[in-house]
């Protein structure tokens, strides 16, 4: 195509953690060297891209410029990731070299990676591009496959293959379709655990306040059981948690659909997992198990066999409700407001304490073993509980535990309780997010309530967090109750939910 020379801007975007920015693909025809050249701090997929396109344009029957091709992606201060680029890249080629209609390309966002054949596949954080395409005004033009980008307002526009866009083919084809329906996910029930009354009873506490929870008992207690069941006594997602939570899974190739539907997320990583894989990292950095778990539960099972400078990781995103994961080009702030689920074997055979099973561990070894989570861990975790081995007559009992919708309705009680007592009082924030002093002033507590706390942290050596946890599940057991101050029963419970033998120091 030699002589004809041109440029043009298509507009597209880059994902930095879990957020999409715009980026102008600018693209210019001109004398010399043929080839393809792309600038503007693109990685290694992106320069790729240069082989993609003119195999994909000279597959659906587009001319491929012999001249010299410059594309520069701006601002060239933001790193540019990933096989996204294809498409706004080999659009502005073919609009640049006057092939295509340049109305075709205003006012909209494109993203997407092209086969050698022309055809276009799905990039993940197709949520995130929407969000961005949205902010600044465009419409959103991705593969045929991607999902459909639930905001109001949004163009969002398909095309199938880049062939699509000759004089008389489909072109770009609106997406329109119905939100996603309920997700089939197995059917499960507290009710199928018969006995661990107790535990249900804690379980319902850390789900009105949001309160971590570790379990420790002998293998087949039912730890995990208990765990696995514990969203279903969880509201449903709300429609801006649902987008915030949806976006990460998009921006981390995740299935959608279910957070999409109101269903929390339940993560549940192997005690294996690396630190960028739990909090997050990498180049570019990637949403780890904690952002995954964002308005939802992060399961630890086996917590002491993370390794330590795994768990100690997530001490700070615990209270902060996100992960600040620092590159040298700056920092990049990942949500991670989750509710911290974990269980323990209490040894390493496992049986100690166990009335049937005689522990062949040595104090030296329980004590390393136990040492391993940690005391910071340990300190950040409000709830504390035992889960003995039930009995072979419990156990044959299946079926007529406590149900999930009876924990869920006193779940929902308490929250409801506790956000018209905030509300009332002007305080931001509920359950396990409220700040010390407001947490104290919710309280309302007497002075014989509060001589008796200060007795309890005094003679239990209790940290100011470790005073500040006790206090908020004690709030949210006056909640359950609907009670307006913190009385010496509900200070006695939250403390009998904290304090354990063997687990470690308040």
């Amino acid at each position: 195509m030699s002589g004809r020379y041109g440029q043009c801007v298509v507009k597209s975007a880059a994902l930095r953690g879990v957020e999409a920015y715009p980026v102008d693909v600018e693209v210019v025809v001109s004398t010399g060297l043929p080839g393809v050249t792309v600038v503007g701090m693109a990685d290694a997929a992106v320069h790729e891209s240069r082989e993609r396109v003119r195999a994909a344009l000279r597959a659906c029957g587009f001319t491929m410029p012999t001249d010299k091709v410059v594309v520069n992606l701006a601002p060239s201060s933001l790193k540019k990731a990933g096989a996204g680029f294809d498409l706004p890249i080999a659009l502005g080629i073919l609009q640049a070299t006057g092939q295509l209609d340049p109305a075709l390309t205003e006012n909209r966002l494109f993203v997407g990676e092209l086969s050698l054949e022309g055809g276009l596949r799905e990039v993940a954080g197709t949520l995130a591009f929407g969000i961005c395409a949205l902010r600044h005004g465009l419409g959103l033009v991705a593969a045929a496959g991607a999902p459909q980008v639930p905001l109001e307002g949004l163009e969002q526009l398909s095309l199938a293959r880049i062939g699509a866009l000759h004089p008389g083919g489909e072109g770009l084809v609106p997406v329109r379709g119905a939100p996603p329906g309920r997700c089939a996910v197995e059917a499960l029930d507290y009710s199928d655990i018969a006995g661990h009354e107790v535990a249900k009873r804690a379980l319902q506490i850390a789900a009105a306040g949001r309160h971590g929870l570790l379990m420790m008992g002998p293998p087949g207690s039912g730890k995990t059981m208990l765990a696995s069941r514990m969203t279903t006594i969880l509201p449903p997602l709300t429609e801006e948690e649902k987008l915030e939570s949806a976006v990460v899974h998009s921006v981390a190739g995740e299935p959608t659909d279910a957070i999409l539907s109101g269903a929390r997320p339940f993560r549940s990583p192997h005690h294996s997992a690396s630190q960028a894989g739990l909090v997050g990292g990498g180049t570019p950095v990637r949403p780890g198990e904690i952002s995954l778990a964002h308005h939802g539960i992060l399961f630890l099972d086996e917590l002491a066999e993370f390794k330590s400078s795994v768990l100690q990781s997530i001490r700070q995103p615990m209270e902060s409700g996100c992960a600040c994961i620092t590159r040298a080009d700056g920092n990049v702030v990942l949500p991670a407001d989750f509710m911290l689920l974990a269980a323990s074997n209490p040894c390493p055979c496992g049986y100690l304490g166990d009335a049937e099973h005689a522990c062949k561990c040595t104090d030296l070894q329980v004590k390393t073993y136990q040492g391993r989570i940690g005391g910071p861990i340990l300190d950040r975790i409000s709830i504390h509980l035992d889960i003995p081995r039930l009995p072979p007559s419990a156990v044959l009992s299946t079926g007529s535990g406590t149900s999930s919708a009876q924990l869920r309705d006193g779940v929902l009680a308490a929250r409801e309780y506790a956000s018209w007592r905030n509300a009332t009082a002007g305080r931001p924030g509920t359950g396990a997010r409220m700040r010390a002093p407001d947490l104290v002033a919710a309280c309302r507590m007497d002075g014989v309530t509060q001589a008796f706390l200060e007795e309890m942290a005094q003679t239990c050596a209790m940290s100011g967090r470790s005073i500040i946890g006790l206090l908020s599940v004690a709030r949210t057991i006056a909640d359950m109750e609907q009670r307006p101050a913190v009385v010496r029963d509900h200070l006695a419970e939250a403390l009998g939910f904290r304090l354990r033998e063997g687990v470690g120091n308040l």
